[in-house]
């Protein structure tokens, strides 16, 4: 389907529990309150921040990224507290293969909640429905089997074990690839947005 904003144009999304929508400066605050911690940065490719001047940059480069149209994310906004508590969104895309891949962060006080699987299906969802995509890939550390969990509950696929695949916090480390493609069958359509 042909988007007139671009590939990665970043609409505004809605879920039971949660809007997803573009990163502004003024959610720097709340993206440091939990990108602080070390157990949310133990699986992902960047360390806990250590300074609010740490959110800000990462602010600045999604600003870079959406004004660009190239692949970025958007904030998970939990509508309870109306407080961003995580990102979610696309870390590479191949057009001749019409594939992207996914990644996520979750505050560690909503881990187990079902918030990342509401928010990845919902992500798939639109990926699919809106964007001219065949294949979504993740990955996740061996060590992190939960994120596996959600990528199942959504409807990926494990395809196998990339060893070392990744140097992570000084060290290679393996990770399972998880993939859906268009085709596939989506347990969770019911995240998209209330009616």
């Amino acid at each position: 389907m042909f988007n007139p904003y671009g590939l990665f144009a970043m609409p505004t999304l809605e879920t039971p529990r949660l809007i997803l929508r573009r990163i502004a400066m003024c959610d720097a605050k709340d993206i440091f309150s939990y990108s602080c911690d070390e157990e949310v940065a133990r699986h992902v490719l960047w360390s806990a921040q250590k300074d609010i001047s740490e959110a800000r940059a990462y602010c600045r480069d999604l600003q870079r990224r959406y004004r660009r149209d190239e692949p970025s994310s958007w904030g998970i906004i939990e509508k309870k507290t109306g407080h961003l508590v995580g990102t979610i969104g696309y870390m590479n895309y191949s057009e001749e293969n019409a594939s992207v891949e996914v990644g996520y962060s979750l505050a560690h006080w909503l881990w187990n909640g079902g918030y990342m699987t509401e928010a990845l299906a919902r992500v798939i969802d639109y990926t699919f429905d809106a964007m001219d995509i065949n294949r979504i890939e993740a990955q996740h550390e061996l060590t992190n089997p939960a994120s596996g969990r959600v990528m199942e509950k959504c409807g990926m696929r494990r395809e196998g074990v990339l060893r070392q695949r990744l140097y992570n916090k000084g060290k290679f480390v393996d990770v399972a690839l998880y993939a859906i493609l268009k085709g596939d069958p989506r347990p969770l359509t019911s995240a998209k947005e209330p009616s």
